[in-house]
């Protein structure tokens, strides 16, 4: 029996409280939905600045009336310490998943992000730290291994960073080591590789690839790629990172107040992820000889991405259970049922 699957059994078996922030966004409803199933109490803290209503009435309808009463949700902002300590009241965990992401925002309104994602971090640290809440796990990012070129990328060798957003997310794990060595609080950074999967927001300037490229192609609209096709990057399915997240919360001894990658450790180039993407979209009308655009190189992107996720293997008892094909067959699915974009 695997690790993950022991926790669970674990943590079914005895109910705690965790504050999942960013609640309505992609990868938090992802964790409410999971925490709620497993029959735990979920506090959820959104703004809606990037999540949605809609993520939270779906996962309502994923779960029992008794299991949704298990969930208190508070309409705030991690940018107001009130709402960060309202929200960290009597929490046994805390998931911070509630950021500004995208590379291309960051580049547009950087004091804008660096608000969110540092001084709002800030706020929720000291919070979960005065409310003696247990662990503090976060959602860190690849971003912060910049222009650092080696492959595959490995937790204690970073380069600079190549965005704003970068900057921040790095600052973010700055400041978790400073809590853990000043204050002896509980902390465990997750940089993620390119999450995808259901609840991702098809919609906006700042798209993710995946959901973005899904709804063109089912609407026959042009496909245009950065760069020559070749960049690659560690695609990694949302209900790798849900393990991650439960697993990090509740580790113990050498494995907490660490750096982790989560990924599933394998390159895809853009080429590579559009024609499983097409593949997977010919049940809906998508023809095998729809081809993209190509046009310019994106500023602030890295050529190429690629985890070591040993670290987080050896220390957490993380295996991925979803490979890239496996979860952009089960994304397309969520997109075109879900979303109705036929």
């Amino acid at each position: 029996m695997s690790p993950y699957v022991q926790l669970l059994k674990r943590i079914h078996q005895s109910p705690s409280t965790w504050l999942v922030t960013g609640v309505a966004g992609f990868i938090g409803s992802n964790l409410l939905e999971t925490l709620l199933k497993l029959d735990q109490n979920v506090v959820g803290l959104d703004n809606f600045a990037t999540g949605n209503q809609r993520n939270l009435d779906e996962v309502q309808n994923l779960v029992t009336p008794a299991q949704w009463s298990n969930f208190q949700f508070i309409h705030g902002d991690i940018c107001q310490m009130e709402d960060c300590q309202k929200a960290c009241n009597g929490v046994d965990y805390v998931l911070h998943q509630a950021a500004l992401g995208s590379v291309p925002r960051s580049l547009a309104d950087p004091i804008l992000t660096n608000n969110v994602n540092i001084n709002g971090f800030l706020n929720m640290l000291v919070a979960a730290r005065d409310e003696k809440v247990k662990s503090f796990t976060y959602a860190a990012s690849s971003s912060t291994y910049g222009d650092h070129l080696s492959l595959p990328k490995v937790e204690d060798r970073i380069g600079k960073p190549l965005s704003p957003y970068a900057v921040t997310k790095y600052v973010n794990e700055l400041y978790a080591d400073i809590f853990s060595k000043c204050y002896d609080y509980h902390t465990v950074g997750l940089r993620y590789f390119n999450v995808f999967g259901p609840r991702q927001n098809a919609n906006g300037a700042y798209a993710a690839v995946i959901p973005k490229w899904v709804s063109s192609l089912l609407k026959d609209e042009t496909i245009y790629i950065n760069g020559d096709g070749e960049t690659s990057r560690d695609f990694t399915f949302v209900q790798n990172v849900i393990q991650a997240n439960l697993l990090a919360a509740t580790a113990k001894n050498e494995a907490r107040n660490q750096i982790y990658n989560i990924a599933f450790g394998e390159r895809t180039s853009l080429k590579q992820l559009f024609v499983l993407i097409r593949h997977n979209l010919r049940p809906y009308g998508v023809s095998d000889s729809k081809e993209p655009k190509y046009c310019d190189f994106r500023a602030g992107d890295v050529r190429h991405s690629l985890a070591d996720i040993s670290k987080a293997k050896n220390l957490l008892g993380y295996e991925p259970t979803h490979c890239v094909a496996d979860g952009i067959k089960l994304a397309t699915r969520w997109y075109v049922e879900q979303q109705s974009l036929l």
